[in-house]
């Protein structure tokens, strides 16, 4: 940091890795060589010091740590010269960052739960343009993301039992609309078991539901919202929320999803949306804070960025790891993030 216009500039605190700066060893001699800032680059040397990570250690607010200034070639012309001025050491601690794996190895369950878009928008799934349809081989757009992306997230939770809720149709045997059901009809208990009980309930529930609309995704984001919150009273890196959603379009609710999304960005959560067949997917984007903070319509801001977003099209030629890939490459900061930021180390970690 260049602070200018000073003979006394006070640093701002930064952050080093301790293996950068010396190794991970504290007591090696570390030297800090102090200039003064000219504008073509042509610095003037003001003048070193030697230290080491142990010894700046011993600064606290209290007691600051005095290190003179020496500018080697004045201190041979100069007798009586004393220093080229002092650093003072405010204070310097090491603390230790977790990583994603180590919330993982200390016991950290991730919770998944997809979300289901079955509005008319599909098609009907008895159809070969339905993006619902099932083809010969067994598949389509819909469960080819189940898989990419369950497969992997299921070997991070433990009991892998998912529920599964579907969105946008109407239900047997009043036929009203829901945006919350369980595809398996089970409103007490929603949970597939593994990635195939997810794929077998959605394909048995097809044939009895009829698609409707709107496409409405606060109220899932809400439902799973609420298990997140619960986690958060354990106080501890315990838990962690996933929710998938497979839509083909428009959403229909964006100033209530908008809202939602930023209720759970201060919650152990994260949304990961993707986008089948060939709409619009601008709002979806627009979701993903990728290049601005997304904000309710109260004008509140997203705690930190937790929706991911990727179009099923850039990736049906393309080997399934590669959608997998893209779809999780976010998931280990966010989880890191949110931790780091409530100040819960992993359970089982060794102190620093």
């Amino acid at each position: 940091q260049v602070i200018k216009y000073t003979l006394d500039p006070v640093w701002k605190p930064f952050t080093v890795p301790l293996v950068s700066l010396c190794d991970g060893d504290v007591e090696k001699l570390i030297k800090v060589m102090c200039y003064d800032y000219d504008s073509d680059g042509g610095h003037d040397f003001i003048g070193e010091l030697q230290t080491s990570v142990a010894r700046m250690c011993e600064a606290q607010d209290s007691f600051p740590l005095e290190l003179e200034c020496i500018n080697p070639k004045k201190q041979k012309k100069k007798k009586n010269y004393k220093n080229s001025g002092i650093i003072i050491v405010k204070s310097c601690k090491i603390t230790r960052d977790f990583s994603f794996l180590d919330y993982i190895l200390g016991g950290c369950q991730l919770m998944f739960t997809v979300g289901i878009d079955f509005t008319a928008s599909n098609g009907n799934p008895r159809d070969p343009s339905s993006l619902h349809y099932i083809n010969p081989m067994g598949t389509n757009e819909y469960l080819s993301a189940i898989w990419a992306v369950g497969q992997i997230i299921q070997d991070y939770d433990s009991d892998k039992m998912f529920p599964a809720l579907g969105f946008g149709a109407q239900l047997p045997p009043d036929w009203k609309v829901s945006h919350e059901f369980a595809i398996n009809f089970n409103p007490t208990n929603p949970f597939c078991s593994g990635v195939e009980g997810i794929v077998q309930a959605y394909s048995a529930c097809l044939p009895h539901i009829r698609f409707y609309g709107p496409t409405n995704f606060s109220p899932i984001i809400n439902h799973v919202a609420r298990f997140a919150a619960q986690a958060t009273q354990q106080e501890a890196a315990s838990q962690y929320f996933i929710l998938l959603i497979i839509t083909d379009g428009v959403i229909s609710d964006m100033d209530e999803t908008r809202h939602a999304v930023v209720q759970a960005s201060k919650l152990p959560m994260s949304i990961i949306i993707v986008g089948v067949g060939n709409a619009d997917f601008a709002a979806m984007e627009f979701l993903d804070g990728d290049s601005r903070v997304l904000r309710s319509y109260t004008g509140e801001e997203a705690v930190r960025d937790i929706v991911q977003f990727v179009p099923f099209r850039d990736f049906r030629n393309a080997p399934k790891e590669t959608l997998a890939k893209a779809v999780l490459a976010e998931l280990p900061q966010q989880v890191v993030q949110y931790f780091k930021h409530q100040n819960l180390p992993p359970i089982n970690s060794e102190p620093a």
